[in-house]
C-alpha cells in the first residue's frame, strides 16, 4: 500500500526530472542559438582541402592516410587507397627530423593524361602527423622547355642569314673585278637580307599578337576582299612554283575583324600550301558560313603531314620538312601567326591532313550579323534580305583545331 510519504517522493522525483530536462533542453537551445549560422570551421577546412588544385594527404605516424582529397588521386599521390611509397618514406623522415622536405612525385611511367612532373612538399603537423602536398609542375617545365627552344631557334635562324651575308660580302670583295661574280653574289646577299628582314618582321608581328587579347575594335570586313588581296600577294610565288591557285565564287560574306591581320593570316596559309606542293598541283580556296562562323579553307595536294606532327605545326619554328622549308625561304613563323590572328578574332584554325594526299587548313572567324532595318513610322517592317545560306558540315572535317587559348603558345610554320 502506497504511503503518503512514498507518493510525495515520487511526485518530487517527477518534478525534479521535469525541471532538469527543461534546463538541459533550454541550455541546448541557447547553444544552438548562440552558434553562428552556416558551416563550421571544420566543415570549411574540409571543403578547402577537397577543392584544392593540389593533391593533399595527411598521414599518421604509421603512414596510414587519415585525410586526402580527390586531386591526390589525379596526381598519383594516392593509389589504391594508399599513399605513394615515396611520400610515406619521406613522411617517416619528416617525423624524425621535424623538418619539411621536398620530393619528386613524378609518375615513373606516364599514362594517359597523368601529369609528367609532380613536386611533393612534406611538412610536419605534430604528434606524428604529416601533410603531403603534391603540385603539378608539368606546365611550368614545358613552358621553360619552350622558352629554351625558342631562344635556340631564334639564335639559329638569325645566325644563318647573318653568317651567309658575311661570307658573301667577303666573296664580293674578292671578286671585285669580276662583274658577273659580283652580280651573282650580290643576288644571294639580297635574298639572305630579305629573308633576315622577313624573319625580324614576323617575330615582331608574332610578339604583338601574343601579347594582345581579343581585338577590342572590330571593323566589318568583306571576306571576298580578303581572299582577293591574299591571292594578289601569293600570285608571284605560285607562278614561280608552277602552281595554280583556284577559288570558289564570291560569297558576299562579312566578318568582324582587322582586315590587315586577316589578309596576313590567309596569305600565310596560301604561301604554306604553295611551298609544300609539287609543281603543277592545284591549291584551292573555299569559303562558307557554318554555325555562325565564316570558314575559309585552303586545300593543297602536297606532301601532307603525319598525324603525330599535326599538333606541332603551329609551334614557332617547327617545320615538318625542314630542308624544303628552308629552300622555299620559310621562316617557321607563318602558322604561329595564323593561330594568334584567329585567336585574337575569337576564332580558330583547323587542320586536316594525310601524308601523300594533301592538307586543308581552315580559318574560322565569327560572322558579322546584319542588323534588321528599323521600320518607318506607320509601316510594317520590311522583309530583310536573306542571309547567305549556311552549309552543312562535310564529313571531312578538320581533325585538329587550335584556338590559341586552349593550347599553350609555342607558335610555328610548316
Amino acid at each position: 500500500m502506497t504511503t503518503p510519504v512514498s507518493l510525495a517522493l515520487a511526485i518530487g522525483a517527477l518534478v525534479a526530472g521535469a525541471v532538469v530536462g527543461y534546463l538541459v533542453s533550454r541550455a541546448r537551445t541557447r547553444r544552438e542559438e548562440a552558434r553562428p549560422p552556416g558551416p563550421t570551421v571544420a566543415e570549411l577546412l574540409e571543403r578547402l582541402v577537397r577543392s584544392s588544385h593540389n593533391g593533399v594527404v595527411v598521414l599518421n605516424k604509421f603512414g596510414d592516410m587519415v585525410l586526402h582529397n580527390p586531386r591526390a588521386y589525379e596526381l598519383g599521390l594516392v593509389k589504391v587507397n594508399q599513399a605513394d611509397s615515396r611520400a610515406r618514406k619521406a613522411a617517416e623522415q619528416v617525423v624524425e627530423t621535424d623538418e619539411p622536405m621536398e620530393i619528386d612525385l613524378s609518375p615513373i611511367e606516364a599514362r594517359g593524361r597523368q601529369p609528367e612532373a609532380v613536386l611533393g612538399q612534406v611538412r610536419p603537423l605534430g604528434d606524428g602527423f604529416t601533410v603531403v602536398e603534391a603540385v603539378d609542375h608539368s606546365e611550368a617545365i614545358r613552358l621553360e622547355a619552350v622558352r629554351r627552344d625558342f631562344v635556340a631557334n631564334v639564335s639559329h635562324e638569325l645566325k644563318t642569314p647573318v653568317g651567309a651575308i658575311a661570307l658573301l660580302t667577303e666573296a664580293v670583295l674578292d671578286a671585285a673585278e669580276d662583274v658577273e661574280e659580283v652580280r651573282r653574289f650580290g643576288g644571294k646577299i639580297l635574298r639572305e637580307s630579305t629573308r633576315l628582314g622577313q624573319l625580324v618582321t614576323e617575330l615582331i608581328a608574332l610578339s604583338r599578337l601574343q601579347g594582345a587579347e581579343r581585338l577590342p575594335d572590330l571593323n566589318v570586313v568583306e571576306v571576298d576582299a580578303v581572299v582577293r588581296e591574299a591571292l594578289g600577294r601569293t600570285t608571284l610565288s605560285a607562278e614561280s612554283a608552277d602552281i595554280r591557285i583556284t577559288t570558289d565564287t564570291p560569297s558576299g560574306l562579312l566578318i568582324e575583324g582587322d582586315r590587315t591581320l586577316l589578309v596576313t593570316a590567309l596569305s600565310n596559309l596560301l604561301e604554306n600550301a604553295v611551298a609544300y606542293s609539287p609543281a603543277r598541283s592545284p591549291v584551292s580556296i573555299s569559303r562558307r558560313l557554318a554555325d555562325g562562323m565564316v570558314e575559309i579553307a585552303v586545300t593543297d595536294r602536297g606532301i601532307g603531314i603525319p598525324e603525330d606532327e599535326q599538333t606541332r605545326v603551329f609551334e614557332r619554328f617547327y617545320r615538318a620538312d625542314k630542308a624544303r622549308s628552308r629552300a622555299t625561304g620559310g621562316t617557321g613563323l607563318g602558322l604561329a601567326i595564323v593561330k594568334h590572328v584567329a585567336a585574337n578574332h575569337g576564332g580558330s584554325v583547323g587542320l586536316w591532313s594525310r601524308p601523300g594526299t594533301g592538307s586543308t587548313f581552315t580559318l574560322r572567324i565569327p560572322a558579322h550579323v546584319r542588323p534588321d532595318p528599323a521600320p518607318e513610322p506607320g509601316r510594317t517592317a520590311a522583309k530583310t534580305s536573306p542571309a547567305p545560306r549556311q552549309e552543312k558540315t562535310p564529313e571531312r572535317t578538320p581533325r585538329l583545331v587550335v584556338t590559341g587559348q586552349d593550347s599553350p603558345d609555342h607558335g610555328g610554320n610548316l
